[in-house]
């Protein structure tokens, strides 16, 4: 009897199935080579409203076809992108006929069975079910004759019984949900994203009108809001679908934003005005944070989520990491203050899969927690520029639901996956402190006008909405601007998308963010103006030249301000909560051409470059390193590998360059008053020069640098240095409600990635009892190894904005000398007043007077607003800013009826007695712990 010889090589058994679907090699004989001609008749009407415009019939095949009209051949039709449209009028006349009947004559390639033999073939090599998928697709190819057609049902059996082998019951499952990633901004304006939506999301409706298994998940309420407004009838369609369970909205926050560079009541406001409008649109609030795409992750973040009602968290991006593997998949993350919240990772590494064998293969091997978790996540769909799921995806992700040696896969939901990983979750590991991604460390400084902006306009609002809860107590008639600061706030969350406000965009849509900033500063000076002029109106006492003075944070402040003036002259004052008192700064003086300054707290000495020599504390404590020079400015090559807007590498660091060539020598501008400068200008390049006054106030116990640079540079790295008398193995950085501590060595792989790092408004070195604190109004990039303490101030990356940052540029930072710890010498409350400054204005104020207070420094009063959901109400957020466990009293001069407990969605949480005092409302907090409150007023 004849046998078949039983083939042994796998590279000629992997090969002839290859060969045998190529579409190059051998498709006179293949199954790519073989073709069906079809034909097409299409009768359509162009509407009447589309006469005087040219019109085109779309083609989208996988074949080639040929149009035919009057049976007439007209033109010829080809697959990617190349002919896929014809032209049916270049411009439809009134006299022209608007009905038309065409034939197409096409060709396909026999694909279904392709597709089926390359999903056995990704089978791993070394696999048991791997060889015996290679060898099946060996007999199917035996079985095939590509030009019998009645021959591809033996071949196509053997398929189905081969993927019909099932699992046993202890394998991975993998929850496959569709998924459609679109940035809200990107590469593409934000008027684009619109239609971006729309169009994926209408592809979404109807596949799910095909597929009632399928579920997907969608996230981002701007992008809700707007296929709402702009396109009524889809976002009706989506919400019955979001009624059936198949739409699932995500995330609960108005944008994906940015994890890093938002304060934190701006990350609570993302999640206040995504959860309500997910709750008033759709019946509920999500349980998920959802951000697979963003460049890094605060360690107050799980805080904030349990405060929205959020428990369980869904990214990927530290997949991306350039030097260190993240340990986990699934695991505890556990934030600064203990909160923990479920996250998962999917394995695969992606959130844009396409659900190939190749999807689920790596899902499993990439699973860092195996014994520990049997779950994960599958998110498929084209992304990013939208597009979403596909039918080839569900029928690829159907056809190996349940295949031996494959992870059995499911459709499935986020609650689904979450529930089963809740259920099994003993095992799992935690997770301390931030998430750090060893990449894109260039967001923390590119497109700098922006971070000033989100900076502003944050002070801003927050200022608008305290002076404007005072008019509403203190002034009858006074309305609270609700709907206007919905709107402002709403333009700022969204500019906080993460591709915005780390400038990893292109110049179109750093223009309307710039704009929108514009329009939140134009129209947030009208509301706070409003607020203030009502408060400065007294019954029968008009204005006139009286001045008054707002101090929106909950401490008192003795700062130099600059008064209103009918001429140019500058006018200073102090401004104190009883008066406004005049006296002198101490002196100037030069020597050896240096100059000096002391205010009776400091005493600097400046070289002509403008660089600090020395810098001594009231405590007689040289602040500056002996041999060094402070306030030195330096350029650095900045050339990444991979990302131009995204990245810095670390070697850039070899490539310091001290801006040291003098325009102008450093000069005094102003002495003997409350207030003495240094002006200096230098030249960083043919192109770009530095012009900085250099202030010391009266009272002030920091030395403040105003700078403008004007900047023309390309692949450049502007950075300022101070290298301080301090020894100390970690940095303290502030970041949202609080900070946390970084090494200044690179002992380990983890520090050393830690080059270029990110903080909010303040880092701190000290050793036991000095340190030195660096504060600014608008950066985000920091370095601070061994004892040089670096700001990053300015980049000049190409893309994808060639004119990114290029222009002229202000900001301001200061350097503050300390005895104690930081905590105790005021640093994050001098921080807040460098960005929160001093409102003057014409009024008359009988008296001063405070709204609020709090009588423990540790303790922040953050916001004062309107509540959502009563007018008659306040909400007050308050957090522990020193990491300690405090009591303390909330104090209010306001008439306030009742006092309650709640989340950061502000709901009332009862289950938290209100403790009350005849000296107001005591509060008990642990370290970093956030604390909001609801006050009802009479």
């Amino acid at each position: 009897m004849h046998h078949q010889p039983v083939l042994k090589n796998r590279r000629t058994l992997l090969e002839r199935a290859e060969k045998f679907i190529s579409d190059i090699y051998f498709t006179d004989c293949n199954l790519r080579g073989r073709w069906w001609t079809c034909w097409f008749k299409v009768v359509l009407k162009i509407p009447e409203a589309w006469r005087g415009k040219e019109v085109h019939l779309r083609w989208e095949s996988d074949g080639e076809g040929m149009v035919w009209r009057d049976q007439q051949p007209v033109q010829g039709l080809t697959k990617e992108g190349e002919k896929t449209s014809y032209v049916l009028t270049e411009c439809l006349k009134d006299s022209e006929p608007r009905g038309f009947s065409l034939t197409l004559r096409c060709l396909w390639i026999l694909s279904r069975y392709c597709h089926t033999l390359m999903l056995m073939l990704m089978l791993g090599e070394g696999e048991q079910r791997g060889f015996q998928a290679l060898f099946t697709a060996n007999e199917m190819v035996n079985l095939c004759d590509p030009a019998d057609p009645s021959s591809f049902a033996a071949a196509r059996s053997l398929a189905h019984k081969f993927f019909a082998q099932k699992n046993g019951e202890s394998q991975h499952v993998v929850h496959a949900m569709g998924h459609c990633h679109i940035d809200s901004a990107w590469l593409w304006p934000y008027e684009e994203t619109i239609r971006k939506c729309a169009r994926s999301w209408v592809t979404v409706i109807r596949l799910m009108e095909k597929n009632p298994e399928f579920v997907f998940t969608c996230s981002q309420a701007q992008q809700f809001q707007w296929v709402k407004s702009w396109y009524p009838s889809l976002f009706s369609e989506i919400k019955q679908f979001v009624q059936k369970g198949q739409f699932i909205p995500v995330g609960g926050t108005w944008v994906e934003m940015d994890g890093n560079l938002p304060s934190g009541e701006s990350m609570v406001r993302q999640f206040l005005h995504g959860q309500n409008f997910f709750k008033v649109e759709f019946g509920r609030y999500c349980k998920e944070f959802w951000l697979p795409d963003t460049f890094g992750y605060s360690a107050q973040l799980p805080q904030i989520m349990k405060g929205c009602g959020i428990s369980r968290f869904l990214t990927q991006k530290l997949s991306w990491n350039l030097v260190n593997t993240f340990p986990h998949s699934t695991f505890f993350w556990e934030g600064i203050d203990g909160s923990l919240v479920l996250t998962h990772f999917p394995p695969g590494n992606s959130y844009g899969m396409n659900g190939k064998v190749e999807d689920l293969i790596n899902t499993v091997k990439n699973n860092k927690d195996k014994g520990r978790a049997n779950h994960s996540a599958v998110l498929f769909g084209f992304g990013d520029g939208g597009g979403g799921p596909t039918q080839l995806m569900l029928d690829r992700l159907q056809r190996v639901q349940d295949t031996d040696c494959l992870p059995k896969v499911q459709m499935s939901s986020p609650d689904v996956l979450f529930s089963q990983l809740e259920s099994d979750s003993s095992l799992l590991c935690t997770w301390v402190g931030e998430l750090f991604l060893e990449l894109h460390n260039g967001t923390y400084t590119t497109q700098a006008k922006i971070k000033l902006g989100n900076r502003q306009c944050e002070a801003l609002l927050h200022d608008i909405e305290v002076s404007s809860c005072l008019a509403l107590c203190k002034r009858d008639g006074f309305k609270y601007p609700a709907c206007k600061l919905q709107e402002l706030w709403r333009l700022l969350l969204l500019n906080q998308f993460h591709d915005v406000i780390p400038g990893s965009c292109i110049e179109m849509v750093v223009e309307d963010a710039l704009q929108y900033y514009d329009e939140i500063r134009t129209a947030g000076s009208r509301l706070l103006f409003a607020a203030c002029e009502s408060l400065g109106s007294a019954p029968g006492k008009v204005a006139g030249s009286s001045i008054a003075v707002l101090n929106t944070l909950p401490w008192e402040r003795t700062e130099v301000i600059s008064l209103p003036a009918e001429d140019t002259q500058k006018r200073l004052g102090t401004s104190h909560r009883q008066n406004i008192t005049l006296f002198k700064l101490p002196y100037f003086r030069s020597v050896d051409g240096t100059i000096i300054m002391e205010n009776g707290l400091l005493k600097a000495t400046i070289d002509q470059t403008g660089r600090l020599m020395s810098l001594n504390c009231y405590a007689s404590r040289e602040t500056i390193s002996e041999g060094y020079l402070g306030n030195q400015f330096a350029l650095f090559d900045d050339v990444p590998l991979y990302w131009d807007a995204w990245d810095v590498m670390d070697y850039h660091l070899q490539t310091r360059k001290p801006a040291v060539e003098v325009i102008e020598p450093a000069k005094v501008v102003r002495s003997g008053g409350l207030q003495g400068s240094i002006s200096f200008s230098l030249r960083i390049s043919g192109k770009s020069t530095i012009k900085q006054e250099i202030l010391l106030d009266a009272c002030c116990p920091y030395i403040k640098f105003n700078t403008q640079v004007d900047w023309e540079e390309s692949h450049k790295f502007l950075k300022v240095e101070f290298p301080v008398q301090v020894r100390s193995p970690n940095a303290t950085y502030e970041i949202q409600f609080g900070h946390l501590q970084r090494p200044t060595h690179r002992n380990t792989s983890w520090d050393w990635a830690r080059f270029e790092v990110w903080g909010h408004k303040w880092a701190d070195l000290s050793e036991h009892g000095f340190g030195v604190a660096l504060l600014n109004d608008s950066k985000y990039g920091y370095s601070i190894h061994e004892n040089i303490m670096t700001l990053s101030l300015l980049r000049a990356p190409k893309a994808p904005d060639a004119n990114a940052d290029m222009g002229s540029h202000n900001f301001t930072y200061a350097l503050m000398p300390h005895t104690g710890l930081f905590q105790d010498a005021s640093i994050i409350q001098y921080a807040y007043n460098l960005n929160f400054p001093l409102h003057v204005f014409h009024g008359v104020i009988a008296e001063p007077w405070s709204a609020f207070s709090v009588n423990c420094p540790a303790v922040i009063l953050e916001t004062i607003k309107q509540a959502e959901s009563r007018e008659n109400a306040l909400l007050i957020r308050l957090y522990e800013s020193h990491g300690s466990s405090v009591t303390t009293t909330l104090s209010t001069s306001l008439p306030i009826q009742e006092a309650w407990h709640c989340d950061l969605l502000e709901r009332p949480d009862s289950s938290i007695p209100m403790s009350k005092t005849s000296s107001g409302i005591s509060l008990t907090f642990k370290p970093f712990q956030i604390r909001s409150l609801l006050l009802i007023i009479q």
